[in-house]
């Protein structure tokens, strides 16, 4: 059967949709195939630092989070106040009082701005460097992390598990032109519940093998079958991936760092008996392990009705709303901040937390879409995006940037989603202003061709 590039990239389809149908594990070893038919980049540096995004979809609001405004008009405020941190000067809002306890391991970027509008242009925007403005479910060009992934991956190494994990993964990205193979290894569900299932995996313990050995057992049986339909020659070659995938998903490494049995209770206590707080935890565990790129976006229930973070009136009551939200955000990030330092991570790993954008400083006010009643909201607003980057040797207890008195504009140290990702290349040891990529017409693309690492950040 022959390949379309735009819709397809399978090495082959008609046995990987049966079997994928008939057993359910094959996710990483699709990942493995696509990755060795993809054009690779050279490697410029492999040191083993690591990312961890958490990322808020729908866009939080800056002012009830890392950029209050308690002496802004009564239009603009809000009902929340500002408190002191522990780092003398530097406040977040009165939400978040965890977070104000590890002040001193952290700094606040206040001046990103963008031009990203709606969701899937705020997310491309801000992990592309692309001024993406047509609403699109995948990106134009590769995201960063599938950038990353590539030059992170010597071809041909075996890794004990892989490189990027999306532990519920951020929407609205891809790889593009890059081809799928660079794609992260998802782990969806709620790693909270204790029937969690790790993609490929018979469980959320992970056994020896057992019930995936079982299902691998059962995918050898079905290839007797599949021979008859499929290319021989091919089917061998995406049985290596296979049985290379079993492999790194039944290996010590991988048992350990997706397990989080294994974990203290006090210490999952601490991050909170709940999605976000686990989802936190695991993206810890993960890079401990030796995983260099961790996603994980909070949203679904604890978000309230719709699910994220986007709080237009509309949607929901957004001051009841976030009140509700942080409790849970700040316990997990607080613990995932601490957690990184006390294990002595904090050169190594960098973690970074925000949305695709800030909200509208004007209070709007509209009826809910189910219950009818009036509320408050906050709409969409690029123009002003406010970060949280702890670890990964940056220079904490800082804020950098300002905004106006209502948190409408940039006033000082405006940063461009382009100067963020040159500071996530740099930590990971990407020097991105000399690397190209060759898109689908052959012409090669600079991955950034504009943008400086955020020297307050990272020193000189």
């Amino acid at each position: 059967m022959g390949q379309n590039r735009d819709h397809d990239l399978s090495p082959v389809p008609n046995r990987r949709g049966f079997l994928r149908a008939g057993a359910g594990c094959l996710t990483l070893a699709d990942l493995l195939a696509l990755r060795a038919q993809a054009d690779t980049v050279q490697p410029l540096q492999r040191e083993r630092t690591a990312l961890i995004i958490v990322w808020l979809q729908g866009g939080a609001s800056h002012l009830e989070t890392y950029d209050p405004k308690p002496d802004a008009p009564s239009e603009v405020r809000g009902p929340y106040g500002a408190i002191s941190t522990n780092v003398p000067g530097v406040h977040v809002s009165e939400l978040l009082p965890m977070h104000a306890a590890v002040a001193d391991k952290f700094s606040l970027l206040r001046s990103l701005a963008h031009t990203g509008i709606c969701h899937q242009q705020g997310n491309q925007q801000m992990f592309t460097g692309h001024p993406e403005q047509i609403l699109k479910l995948r990106p134009e060009h590769p995201d960063m992390f599938c950038v990353a992934n590539q030059v992170r991956t010597e071809r041909g190494s075996e890794r004990a598990l892989p490189a990027y994990v999306g532990v519920n993964p951020i929407p609205y990205l891809g790889s593009s032109y890059m081809g799928p193979g660079w794609e992260p290894f998802v782990v969806g569900g709620d790693p909270n519940l204790p029937e969690f299932v790790v993609p490929g995996l018979g469980g959320g313990h992970l056994p020896d093998s057992g019930p995936l050995g079982d299902r691998m057992g059962l995918v050898r049986r079905l290839d007797s079958v599949c021979e008859l339909f499929d290319d021989p020659v091919r089917g061998l070659a995406f049985d290596s991936f296979r049985e290379r995938a079993f492999r790194m998903l039944t290996g010590p490494e991988a048992r350990r760092a997706f397990d989080l049995s294994l974990e203290d209770p006090r210490i999952r206590d601490r991050y909170g008996r709940n999605t976000w707080g686990q989802r936190c935890l695991m993206a810890r565990r993960l890079v401990e392990a030796g995983v260099d790129l961790v996603t994980t976006s909070l949203d679904g229930p604890l978000c309230g009705r719709v699910g994220n973070w986007d709080d237009h009136a509309v949607n929901h009551h957004i001051f009841d709303a976030m009140k509700l939200r942080c409790q849970v955000f700040d316990r997990a990030v607080s613990a995932l901040i601490e957690d990184i330092h006390a294990r002595n991570l904090d050169r190594r790993v960098m973690v970074v937390v925000t949305g695709e954008f800030g909200r509208t400083p004007k209070i709007s006010y509209e009826a809910d879409s189910t219950s009818g009643v009036k509320q408050p909201g906050r709409d969409h607003w690029p123009h002003a995006v406010s970060l949280l980057l702890s670890g990964g040797g940056i220079t904490p207890g800082q804020v950098v940037g300002s905004t106006d008195r209502t948190g409408a504009e940039v006033r000082s140290r405006k940063v461009g989603v382009r100067d963020l990702m040159a500071t996530l290349y740099h930590h990971l040891g990407i020097d991105a202003a000399r690397l190209t990529l060759t898109d689908r017409t052959g012409r090669p693309v600079p991955v950034l061709p504009t943008g400086q690492p955020i020297a307050e950040l990272i020193g000189s």
